[in-house]
């Protein structure tokens, strides 16, 4: 718990310009508070106590406007940007330095029980206001939706995506 807060407050740091210590951070930045509360939650929903997991998330929610599901997986260096309207679902997956910005929904698009729903994202992606990723879908590592963007199927690794539905602008080459 305590590597992954102190990811995300370097990372904030590093990706906010308004964020002037670790301090101001960690006691007024809904997403550090957020995430502190999905830890948790994520804790007691690997435990099978799916009650309890929900209690804090929706309380976590009510208090910061971010709403992460308890079976959710988020990696290391998080940025929840605003943080109001941002909803993660239950089997996103989420990989390490992402910056996601208000008013994002990493959701489903059906009600299946058992299955993959929501998408994997992979490492060092931004995620625009108002984006919608929908479904069992992969974002790419280094990858950027632009704000707005209905995004329904895969994004390539290192692409801008933008539009409704979301087409690819812009694919950057990474040495690998």
């Amino acid at each position: 718990m305590i590597y992954k807060i102190k990811k995300d407050l370097e990372y904030i740091m590093e990706n906010d310009p308004a964020a002037r210590s670790k301090l101001e951070v960690f006691l007024l930045y809904p997403s550090i508070h957020a995430r502190i509360a999905h830890i948790l939650a994520h804790f007691l929903y690997k435990k099978k106590l799916f009650f309890l997991a929900r209690l804090i998330s929706q309380l976590a929610r009510f208090f910061t406007g971010i709403e992460i599901h308890p079976g959710a997986t988020l990696g290391a260096g998080i940025l929840i940007d605003h943080g109001m309207g941002v909803i993660i679902g239950e089997t996103a997956v989420l990989g390490d330095r992402i910056t996601i910005y208000h008013g994002t929904t990493l959701g489903g698009t059906g009600n299946e029980k058992g299955v993959k729903r929501h998408p994997t994202v992979g490492n060092n992606v931004i995620i625009g206001s108002g984006a919608k990723v929908l479904g069992d879908i992969n974002i790419g590592s280094n990858s950027k939706i632009g704000a707005n963007a209905v995004v329904l199927n895969d994004v390539p690794e290192g692409a801008t995506v933008v539009g409704v539905p979301a087409k690819v602008v812009k694919i950057r080459e990474y040495d690998r």
